[in-house]
């Protein structure tokens, strides 16, 4: 079980049309995967993402020579090093070698995990809502139309890109279109104080369609947290950039959420995320995985929470929705997965139970020149 192999695949794709959030536009997709392979043919597949020269450099240079010849099965202590260089690294390195240990098992990596306990997972259509045009607010609205179309029943739209009058009538003509066929949060990725967070109370206490209100302040702001749990009429959520468990303790311990949101992209690795996820259950809470980046991670999430114990007693209760990225994405094709009437049927077989499309890896493959 000695790692033989890893091949890399850089890939990058120009958007047609910008798109963004408050944190600005997107121009392109980019995402990092690679196939960990051992000596007896067993291969695994991660994911990761960040600037695209600087994962092919720290692959060629450091992680490959470190991980050939080294045992696959010694999964924790692997991950442990490599986040040390690249947490995000050591988090697709995490997929991999979880998929290596359920294929040399010969079962699937939610058999693995014990079980699966959600046969289906509920997904909501994730949209970055502010493009270049004109008529941003319109265009927002068709593609969240057309979501309602295709079978969501739950979906994301973003604020805090605006001023607040603009997204508030943004956001006030998406109730009105919706006219309950849908529930939507809304995220504002940080970008209020407190009071500005709270004036948004008034639209949400006009109706009860709405999942949540998602990281509207800083989130290292526990106590600002508490404080605007407590004001706001919908449920407060966040934690997609935190590491690991340890990091949502702060927000547990102020009692300043009620859903927590890890990425498994952007934790230590898929057993801290799963970690993540059991830790919101020890306190009671809901959690609803962000996934916007990849396919392959999202993949993993989608199988974590199918296996995940229900947060409620309550009868009729499912698991809580995992995100799905409704915008240009190329990448979504790399696996066969699909929403159907809003939820994703969790895939059979060994490993993930599928393979990622060999000629999609190659169409969209980086040819390593400048981008921005």
């Amino acid at each position: 079980m000695k790692i033989h192999q890893v091949d890399t695949y850089p890939l990058f794709f120009r958007l047609k049309e910008p798109y963004g959030d408050a944190n600005g536009y997107k121009f392109y997709r980019s995402a990092f995967w690679f196939r960990i392979r051992t000596q007896s043919g067993i291969e695994g597949w991660g994911e990761c993402v960040d600037w695209l020269p600087v994962l092919e450099k720290g692959f060629q240079e450091r992680v490959i020579p470190f991980l050939l010849g080294q045992p696959s099965t010694k999964r924790l202590q692997l991950v442990s090093t490599i986040k040390k260089w690249h947490p995000r690294i050591a988090a697709g390195v995490s997929m991999a070698l979880t998929e290596i240990a359920a294929k040399k098992a010969g079962m699937s990596v939610c058999d693995l995990w014990g079980g699966k306990r959600w046969p289906k997972v509920p997904v909501y259509a994730s949209f970055q809502s502010y493009t270049d045009r004109p008529d941003w607010a319109g265009h927002s609205l068709r593609m969240v139309e057309q979501a309602v179309a295709d079978g969501f029943r739950q979906l994301k739209v973003k604020v805090g890109g605006k001023s607040l009058r603009e997204d508030q009538q943004h956001i006030s003509s998406l109730k009105a279109m919706l006219g309950g066929q849908a529930q939507a949060a809304v995220d504002a990725n940080q970008s209020y104080d407190v009071a500005t967070a709270l004036r948004w109370n008034r639209l949400f206490e006009s109706g009860g369609d709405w999942l949540w209100f998602e990281e509207p302040i800083p989130l290292d702001r526990a106590d600002s947290y508490r404080l605007l749990r407590s004001r706001c009429p919908i449920p407060v959520a966040g934690g997609e950039n935190l590491p690991g468990p340890k990091q949502f303790l702060p927000l547990l311990q102020e009692n300043a959420v009620d859903i927590m949101q890890p990425d498994v992209m952007h934790v230590n690795g898929v057993d801290d995320f799963r970690d993540t996820l059991q830790l919101a259950r020890h306190f009671g809470l809901r959690v609803s995985p962000h996934a916007f980046d990849g396919i392959l991670s999202r993949c993993y999430a989608l199988l974590a929470q199918s296996c995940l114990s229900s947060w409620s007693k309550m009868d009729g209760e499912e698991i809580e929705p995992v995100e799905w990225d409704a915008m240009e994405n190329p990448f979504t094709s790399l696996l066969p997965i699909r929403p159907s009437g809003g939820s994703v049927t969790i895939p059979e077989g060994v490993g993930i139970g599928m393979e990622p499309d060999p000629q999609l890896l190659e169409a969209y493959r980086w040819d390593g020149s400048s981008y921005g």
